[in-house]
């Protein structure tokens, strides 16, 4: 049986007192420190909680000579202003970035939904990042925090559950805990363990929490260019039969292209040299695309939807894509994962500050309730959206063409959809 199995034997009490010197007990430990992981520490951490973060790699440090990276992320409005909570916003914007006011959409031309900024009375819509620009954010907001530990490079080898106590028993680390075990030897205790460690999560699999979903049969390509167009603030998304073909703004004058197709396509274009890969992206995407452009950098990755069947167990916590993957259409990926953390930390907090046991089921339980049916509610909208514009049935084709035109009105239906999309 492997080690991480979910069945293992919890250790007794005094095999805990036994290693209980070489023992660091910390209120919360943190399995993953990207973009959520690091958040979720930053955030407990700024609590008064004693936090550790366990992750393999550490993030980069930033030069302006570095070349964009392909992994980008659209921060909405919400999520920027936790991460203005966090004390991290200030220091990202004097790193690479573009913020966005306008969002279009269209399938045959004069069928277009555009929304603006303006039409929610916000000065944008958010922001376009580099994930390790907000992970190195994170990270040097962490190095501020005496309270916060950072574990890497390490992986863990082994969770396990501390026994309850026998009577008469005595224990310094409370009995309610679980002990994890590093591949560099350490090992440390904690009241919570949070799984922020990906679609994999180690966490989630010990656990034995399961998992609903599918595989769409799509890849997407990720493709930096650098255009002669001058630095843009509208991103857009055109559907085809195959899938949407979209552009993101990146600083100065380059841009990320998504190509969404199936695999054998995407394989097939990974394998092209960066000219002959240019003239199919004339060639396949709108004519609003500068044909003037250089491919600088490509990525793919396939396209699944995983949702766990619940968020919590005793003493352990699972958020972001441990808890769930999203299609990208709409580039909510990130954006829910952080209101994972937002509801998480707010839970945790309200607790401490009504003097209730943090970490007990109520508490993760409220964090579920307030997460779980929003999370299904985005994956379902994002799955109607795919369903409904990746084929060419005229009938279906007609019908989504008319509701994008009534779409474009002006109205509260519109500012609604935005505030929704904009996590406000």
């Amino acid at each position: 049986m492997s080690q991480n199995q979910s069945t293992s034997e919890p250790i007794s009490a005094a095999e805990h007192s036994d290693n209980q010197s070489h023992t660091r007990h910390f209120d919360v430990v943190i399995n993953g420190g990207g973009m959520v992981g690091a958040a979720v520490a930053v955030g407990l951490g700024q609590l008064g909680l004693s936090v550790a973060v366990i992750e393999a790699r550490a993030p980069q440090a930033f030069d302006v000579s570095q070349p964009l990276d392909v992994r980008v992320s659209a921060i909405s409005v919400a999520s920027a202003q936790l991460l203005s909570r966090l004390g991290v916003m200030e220091n990202l914007l004097t790193l690479r970035h573009v913020p966005y006011t306008g969002l279009e959409t269209w399938e045959m031309e004069g069928c277009i939904t555009q929304f603006s900024a303006e039409q929610v009375a916000e000065p944008l819509l958010g922001y376009f990042f580099e994930n390790r620009l907000i992970q190195l954010g994170l990270w040097q907001q962490i190095e501020t925090l005496t309270n916060v530990e950072l574990f890497c490079p390490a992986k863990v080898d082994k969770f396990e559950r501390i026994k309850p106590l026998g009577k008469g028993e005595s224990l310094d680390v409370a009995q309610d805990a679980i002990t994890i075990e590093l591949d560099n030897g350490s090992i440390l205790s904690t009241h919570l363990l949070v799984g922020a460690d990906g679609a994999n999560s180690q966490v989630r699999q010990w656990a034995g929490i399961g998992l609903t979903g599918w595989d769409y049969s799509q890849s997407a390509m990720l493709i930096n260019i650098e255009t002669q167009t001058p630095q843009q603030f509208v991103t857009w998304q055109q559907f085809t039969p195959q899938g949407p073909r979209s552009l993101l703004p990146l600083p100065g004058n380059n841009a990320s292209l998504v190509w969404y197709d199936s695999p054998a396509r995407i394989k097939q274009l990974m394998q092209l040299n960066d000219a002959q890969l240019a003239e199919q992206i004339r060639e396949n995407f709108p004519s609003r695309l500068d044909p003037h452009f250089t491919v600088k950098a490509k990525g793919s990755f396939p396209l699944t939807r995983r949702h766990a069947q619940r968020y919590f167990e005793s003493n352990l916590v699972i958020l972001g894509d441990a808890a769930h993957t999203i299609n990208p259409l709409a580039g909510q990926g990130v954006n829910i994962g952080f209101k994972d953390v937002d509801i998480l930390i707010t839970q945790v907090a309200s607790a401490i500050g009504n003097g209730d046991v943090w970490w007990h089921d109520c508490v993760l339980k409220r964090y579920q309730q307030a997460r779980y049916v929003d999370n299904q509610l985005m994956m379902t909208a994002m799955d109607a959206f795919y369903a409904g514009f990746s084929n060419d049935i005229l009938p279906l084709k007609i019908l989504r063409n008319g509701m994008l035109k009534l779409a474009n009105i002006d109205g509260p239906i519109k500012q609604k959809v935005l505030k929704y999309a904009l996590g406000l």
